[in-house]
């Protein structure tokens, strides 16, 4: 007679087998005349099952916990997180029949509160960013859980040499491209973890694009970058939801990226409704930071009379964000003028 496969085995095939459902995400040509000679690409993470990059990272840190022996059969799952992670989790828990709660800051998107508790998630809510940490912590202590920690585990999860990664997938996608080997990818950093993939991926494939990793304001991350002083804080948390971070994380590696910028909140938000009009459907804001930095680097390669391809990423759908960043009252109140940064968009409008 068969052996029954373990809780464990079946936890695995379980999530291999939704990843066998799931097709890759689109790699999209921005349309820029402008830009005679230079290509822009967005890859649509906003197309996975959970609706952002994070399914990627939540799929890896499930595997990871599990072939750790850290998440057992009815494991309570517990998580820090500003939403786009949490709501990938929350699927994946659910898949296994787990329990899931998301600490989040109380000014997190309502909509991705909704989209946590759809799954079958809950949202536990603390008055600031910098809460979320020691929460998850003392929560996953209370109920023997298993905190899932990405700040610390985003860059460890994922195997950064190929398996279809998401650095493995933007190279084979752009194969058969006019310039197939990028100059740039643009990426902004949340937990870190992607552009520690990117730029693995880079220096191991032993390619010559270079890694430029964006940043919002209030984030310390590029002052990190500059100085290496990794005890670096903000009193300040990020109004650029999902990426940005008030202390340095863990997860995030700054020896595998080649440049680095601060981007205006106002001019990632200016960026994002841009985008909108150009492609007729609605992105998070922490594409508009990743399509400012791409705008930067053309101009710049069209200063120097280079061609070549830039690739960055649609991190999620900005049909979480309806009830602030595309609600022009709240941005007024929460961001400010926009002026500035739409006037200099009008020359690819």
């Amino acid at each position: 007679m068969p052996q029954q496969p373990t809780w464990l085995q079946q936890a695995i095939q379980t999530i291999e087998a939704d990843v066998q459902r799931s097709a890759d995400t689109h790699l999209i040509k921005l349309d820029m005349p402008q830009f005679s000679g230079i290509d822009i690409y967005l890859k649509d993470e906003s197309t996975h099952p959970t609706g952002s990059l994070k399914h990627r990272l939540a799929r890896s840190l499930f595997l990871y916990g599990l072939c750790n022996g850290w998440i057992k059969q009815d494991t309570p799952i517990i998580e820090a997180s500003s939403g786009s992670t949490a709501i990938s989790e929350a699927y994946f828990a659910r898949l296994l029949g787990l329990p899931f709660i998301a600490v989040m800051a109380k000014n997190t998107a309502k909509k991705k509160i909704e989209e946590i508790e759809f799954y079958g998630g809950r949202a536990h809510l603390v008055d600031s960013t910098e809460q979320i940490y020691s929460t998850a912590q003392q929560l996953a202590d209370e109920l023997n859980g298993h905190y899932m920690d990405q700040f610390t585990y985003a860059e460890r999860a994922t195997d950064w040499r190929g398996n279809n990664n998401i650095a493995d997938s933007i190279f084979n996608q752009m194969q058969r491209e006019p310039y197939p080997e990028p100059s740039h990818i643009v990426m902004s950093a949340g937990t870190g973890g992607t552009s520690a993939t990117i730029g693995r991926y880079i220096r191991y494939q032993q390619l010559s694009t270079q890694l430029t990793v964006v940043d919002p304001e209030n984030s310390v991350f590029h002052a990190y970058y500059q100085t290496g002083n990794n005890d670096l804080s903000s009193n300040q948390s990020s109004r650029i939801e999902g990426i940005g971070r008030p202390r340095v994380e863990p997860s995030f590696i700054p020896s595998v990226i080649d440049n680095m910028m601060t981007v205006p909140d106002a001019a990632s938000v200016a960026c994002m409704l841009w985008l909108h009009q150009k492609l007729n459907r609605k992105v998070g804001p922490s594409t508009g930071t990743n399509l400012f930095g791409v705008l930067k680097l053309a101009q710049q390669m069209q200063t120097q009379q280079q061609t070549g391809s830039i690739v960055t990423l649609i991190c999620d759908s900005g049909e979480r964000y309806l009830d602030c960043y595309y609600d022009q009252v709240w941005v007024e109140q929460h961001i400010g003028s926009l002026q500035q940064h739409q006037t200099w968009l009008a020359q690819w409008s």
